[in-house]
Order: C-alpha cells, then sequence, then structure tokens
C-alpha cells in the first residue's frame, strides 16, 4: 500500500462514535475506520522531509511551488490532531479493511515515519535521491477546498 505523505505517529484512532480519549490500541476499535495522530507533529515531518528532498532540487520551480502550497494548506488546517480517514480507500481492495486499517496503525506508518526521520538525518540518502528522482508521484499537492469523488460508470 502506497502511503502519499509521511504521518506523525498515531496517537489515536476514530471509530463510528468519534473520536476515543483513552490509551487502548488501535486494534481495540470496533470498527476501525480512521487513524488520528499528532497534528504539529505529522506537518513538520512532512515539511522537515520537503526540505531535505528540496536539497537536490534548488533549481526545480515547480517542486517549490508544490512545497509552497503544501505548506499553505497545512497552515489552514492547524488542529491538534488530523485524521487519516482509510475506510474508503481499505475497503477498495479484497483484503479485511480492519485489518488493512491495524496494518498501518502498527507497521506501515511507523516505518514510513521511521524512514523519513532516518532520511532527515541523513541516514538513508538512496531514499532521498529516490524521492527527488519522482517526487511529483510523491507530493505533487492534492490539496483542495472541495473534496472531489470519482464513480465508475
Amino acid at each position: 500500500m502506497h502511503i502519499r505523505a509521511q504521518l506523525g505517529r498515531p496517537a489515536r484512532a476514530q471509530a463510528h462514535g468519534g473520536p476515543r480519549n483513552d490509551d487502548r490500541p488501535l486494534h481495540d476499535l470496533e470498527p476501525p475506520i480512521g487513524i488520528a495522530a499528532d497534528y504539529a507533529a505529522g506537518a513538520a515531518l512532512l515539511l522537515d522531509l520537503l526540505r531535505a528532498v528540496g536539497e537536490g532540487l534548488e533549481d526545480d520551480a515547480e517542486f517549490a511551488a508544490c512545497v509552497a502550497g503544501t505548506t499553505a494548506h497545512l497552515e489552514k488546517q492547524r488542529a491538534e490532531y488530523f485524521i487519516l480517514e482509510t475506510g474508503e480507500i481499505v475497503s477498495m481492495t479484497d483484503d479485511d479493511p480492519a485489518a488493512s486499517v491495524r496494518r498501518l496503525a502498527s507497521d506501515d506508518i511507523p516505518d514510513a515515519v521511521a524512514r523519513a526521520e532516518a532520511a532527515i538525518a541523513g541516514r538513508d540518502d538512496a531514499w532521498l535521491t529516490s524521492l527527488r528522482s519522482d517526487w511529483q508521484s510523491h507530493f505533487a499537492s492534492f490539496y483542495g477546498e472541495a473534496l472531489y469523488f470519482s464513480f465508475p460508470n
């Protein structure tokens, strides 16, 4: 499963009844439909990663515009937590949606965060190089003021 942006470490999950205010593991929720994480930490991690990637793209005006747009969007959305709504995406596969969300929270997101932190610290230059070579598929801004849907015929 591809993760479009690096996120802060998952802190809470949101179930059907709304945000949780306890420290039960994410896998204790039924049904797990979203993952919440500390907004400031996640936004800072993404911006730090964009700065690290940008160290090899100083002359790329399109990348600079992407970073500016991402930064502006993050500023507009500032909150205590952000919610990664996973239900629709994980239900597009034949995998069990609850298991997919648990895997995202326990494996995929922590692995992506660790890799981003290592790259920012200069311990994964090969990955940074790969991100720079195809930055559009990883970071091209998809933010907007409206939510758009596309339905198959």
